[in-house]
């Protein structure tokens, strides 16, 4: 995968000293353990004998998103079905402080690797973190999930797209990276809680309910309508109770443009050259304006339509409008603003050139931000970890 560039993790972080044993395996996993590695935890990604599952999935090769997701992090390759592998992983476990799996339920405990009855046991301070689709204690607990099917069955996607059209899927994997963010969270709390006890416990969030928290803008609007009707409100808010709220023209593209009060509205009218719509009665609230949003969409379409997105964000910028140009991921994905921030570095791959890593997206006053290491090949480290010799050259 990558070259032999270095690979070592950075000291002088708040979680030096930490060691992480991730088992994560496509994006919530591996992204759980991701934000383990910038702060300085060891982490250990440990690999069935054929990879992570992202490695090999596209035409080009292999998904650079693995380079993206197990930056700053060693890998470890192990069949847990080979008595001698699994021996190995358990001696890995005995001196650990987390776990982290996003496994289908019930796959540790036919490994024989539970956390009741094997590696609590083994280690009485591991803290174990599982990511599932959903809770052990729901009646879909063992059903199939990943963050399609989990967005449709939350309710995410009834809520997402336009009135006139079909249900749709966010464009990004949300639930899959939300639900890692809060298993890292649970984590670090059970690790605050195991300096005062000295035990470890195990910490699990499930998809479907970190995504029923994003719901409460949409849950409010159905509990507010006396039809008890939520519609798909495209880009509008989604209680269709806060206007101008929406996508507007511009002459490179569009513009998101939102107020959320009637203070904004009075900025943006004056921005637009037409102060007299703050004093106009028929878009003096939110409430009048949302019953003539078609109305004012197009009085701020006809504004935005004969400039540039940059030029109506600068203008809105200094007006106190919150407003943003609608980027492409061309324009983002080696954004040259964090580029210079570091919060994108470059890192060499042998088949896909280079590619624009994440980095740490926690700023510390006491802590410079981690740069992404380079992720590692698939069982890179198994060697080195394990004390079975030397690690082959990973560029040969």
């Amino acid at each position: 995968m990558a070259t032999s560039s270095e690979n070592t993790q950075q000291t002088g972080q708040p979680l030096d000293g930490i060691k992480v044993i991730d088992m994560g395996q496509v994006y919530l996993g591996p992204y759980c353990g991701l934000l383990f590695g910038f702060l300085g935890a060891e982490v250990i990604k440990i690999e069935g004998p054929t990879g992570d599952p992202i490695r090999i999935k596209t035409r080009a090769g292999e998904n650079p998103a693995i380079m993206m997701l197990n930056s700053n992090k060693k890998s470890v390759t192990l069949d847990l079905h080979d008595e001698t592998d699994r021996a190995a992983f358990l001696e890995l476990v005995a001196d650990a402080d987390v776990l982290i799996e996003n496994f289908r339920p019930g796959t540790m405990e036919r490994l024989g690797l539970g956390f009741d009855d094997v590696l609590h046991p083994l280690n009485p301070r591991l803290v174990y973190g599982s990511g599932k689709g959903y809770a052990v204690d729901s009646e879909c607990h063992d059903a199939p999930a990943m963050d399609f099917p989990i967005q449709a069955y939350s309710g995410l996607m009834s809520i997402t797209g336009f009135a006139d059209g079909p249900p749709l899927k966010s464009g990004a994997a949300i639930t899959d990276f939300l639900t890692g963010a809060h298993l890292y969270g649970g984590i670090l709390s059970a690790l605050l809680e195991r300096a005062k006890s000295g035990s470890g416990q195990k910490v699990e969030v499930a998809m479907q309910d970190v995504a029923h928290h994003a719901l409460a803008s949409n849950i409010s609007s159905y509990l507010l309508s006396p039809e008890n009707f939520v519609p798909r409100a495209g880009n509008s808010q989604g209680m269709l109770e806060i206007t101008p709220y929406d996508i507007y023209p511009t002459t490179d593209g569009s513009v998101s443009i939102m107020c959320l009060t009637d203070r904004h509205w009075v900025a943006l009218a004056g921005a637009m050259g037409a102060p007299h719509l703050a004093i106009d009665e028929r878009y003096a609230g939110n409430i009048e304006r949302s019953a003539r949003r078609a109305e004012v969409d197009a009085l701020v379409s006809a504004w935005t339509a004969g400039q540039t997105r940059a030029e109506v964000f600068a203008t809105l910028k200094d007006a106190n409008v919150a407003a943003a140009p609608v980027r492409q991921i061309s324009e983002i994905a080696r954004d040259p603003d964090l580029i210079k921030r570091g919060m994108i570095v470059e890192h060499p791959h042998d088949g896909l050139g280079s590619i624009p890593v994440p980095a740490s997206p926690f700023q510390f006053s006491k802590h410079p931000r981690t740069k992404p290491c380079r992720a590692p090949n698939a069982g890179e480290h198994t060697n080195e970890v394990l004390g079975r010799g030397p690690t082959p050259d990973s560029s040969k």
